[in-house]
């Protein structure tokens, strides 16, 4: 006969075993294999509606996907627009790594890719991960009649995140350098008034110590000045900078000015996507072309993925991308039969002493590349390597990659740069394989 105490256990050993179930149940596992000879660390993407299915459950206020490796670890991971989860992977050679998704209240991860929109500097759309940082430029900019079409590059040395402090550091320095710069005015204006030749000299002595002054606050904020994280060191101008889309009529290249609108499709901890339609523009006989981009960048990537594609193409059109090549050096440039690439010198060689690899990949493909010349150099550019992709559509999409590093940080020759290239690509025909259980 059972008693009262051994009834109550029973009970509750039996809710145990339920529970246990029940949390198992409540989990997926993902297999994520490596079929290449290399160490991989990348983002693998999982369908949201498999995990869906798999979990048979979604989140309550409070909670969210929760990824673990096996020891229990709480891994990267991040749920997109478009309806992927993500998951940070790391995968030995021909080997396989095995996690767990689950749904629970989830630990602070670390921000690596991010980005935001800067009215604070005329509309910049600027972002970043944990090797490079890029931008855009905005209406603001282009309604003061700046020729800046392509993307700019801001080198950085660090995995943190650096954009937003180097915004407000260098608008405050703008701040603060504009009104000393006001004082001094005022002084070499009155020392030029004054008749008293020891009070003119006086006035005019402390309008130069107040110039000094404001030079080394530009010194100490400016963006173009590596402080010990990286600066801006690109000089984009009157071309494509890295990778912008363009379209060629004959042998005049189309180039985008400044974005119209924008919305930010996913703002990290992995992945960064922003949307950017432009104005309504000529292509030659065609009036009214507007041109539309998505552009992404994952944590630990050189390489941001642009899909592009275009309204109110009346006939097929030729599209091309690709980098602007500076005087300083025309030579340590590749054209290769799905890449373009190039060891750019920066915009200021004596104090920056560095290169600033850049590189646009084509891994579906590309119709042809080459070089083609200014009829005269702007910008310090003498013209452009480009990947032609011959008669696009109205509305075909077209996607390609684009990215930068800095010879001060995780990449510090053009051979490497090379090396790094190959990798990408290889990785991009041999992806992690993954399962879901």
């Amino acid at each position: 006969m059972m008693t009262k105490n051994k009834f109550k256990k029973c009970i509750f050993v039996l809710f145990a075993v339920a529970s246990s179930n029940y949390s198992y149940a409540q989990q997926a596992t993902v297999l994520v294999s490596n079929p290449t000879h290399d160490q991989r660390q990348e983002l693998v993407e999982i369908n949201m509606t498999e995990v869906a299915f798999r979990l048979k459950a979604t989140p309550k206020q409070g909670e969210a996907y929760i990824v673990k490796n096996k020891r229990g670890q709480q891994i990267g991971s991040q749920v997109t627009y478009n309806g992927k989860l993500l998951i940070d992977a790391s995968v030995r050679p021909h080997g396989s790594a095995t996690y767990y998704i689950s749904i629970g209240k989830p630990q602070p991860q670390k921000v690596w890719a991010t980005g935001a929109y800067y009215k604070i500097r005329k509309d910049d759309i600027a972002w970043e991960n944990d090797r490079c940082a890029y931008r855009v430029y905005g209406p603001a900019l282009q309604r003061t009649g700046e020729r800046s079409f392509g993307t700019d590059i801001w080198a950085k040395n660090t995995p943190d995140t650096v954009v937003y402090d180097r915004y407000f550091k260098d608008m405050n320095g703008n701040i603060l350098g504009a009104q000393i710069d006001a004082k001094a005015k005022a002084l070499e204006k009155q020392a030029k008034g004054e008749k008293n030749p020891t009070k003119a000299t006086k006035l005019s002595e402390q309008a130069k110590a107040l110039r000094a002054q404001s030079h080394e606050v530009d010194v100490t904020t400016s963006f173009h000045l590596d402080h010990g994280n990286g600066l801006d060191p690109y000089r984009v101008g009157a071309t494509l900078g890295l990778g912008a889309p363009g379209l060629m009529v004959g042998k005049e290249l189309i180039m985008p000015y400044c974005y119209k609108t924008y919305k930010i499709l996913d703002n990290g901890p992995l992945r960064f996507t922003v949307e950017l339609t432009y104005n309504p523009s000529a292509v030659g006989d065609q009036k009214n072309v507007v041109e539309h981009r998505i552009i992404s960048l994952d944590k630990g990537s050189n390489f941001n993925k642009m899909t592009v594609w275009y309204e109110g193409l009346t006939h097929p059109t030729d599209f091309v991308t690709g980098v602007p090549i500076h005087e300083e050096d025309t030579e340590t440039k590749t054209l290769a039969k799905d890449y373009v690439s190039y060891a750019d010198p920066t915009d200021n060689l004596e104090v920056n002493n560095s290169q600033v690899y850049v590189g646009v990949l084509f891994p579906n493909g590309i119709d042809e590349t080459y070089y083609q010349l200014f009829d005269q150099k702007h910008d310090g550019a003498t013209g452009h390597i480009l990947g032609l992709h011959r008669a696009l559509k109205s509305g075909e999409k077209f996607s390609y990659y684009f990215g930068a590093a800095w010879s001060k940080y995780d990449v510090r020759s053009y051979a490497e740069w090379q090396l790094r290239i190959k990798g990408f690509m290889d990785a991009l025909k041999a992806p992690l394989q993954v399962n879901i259980q």
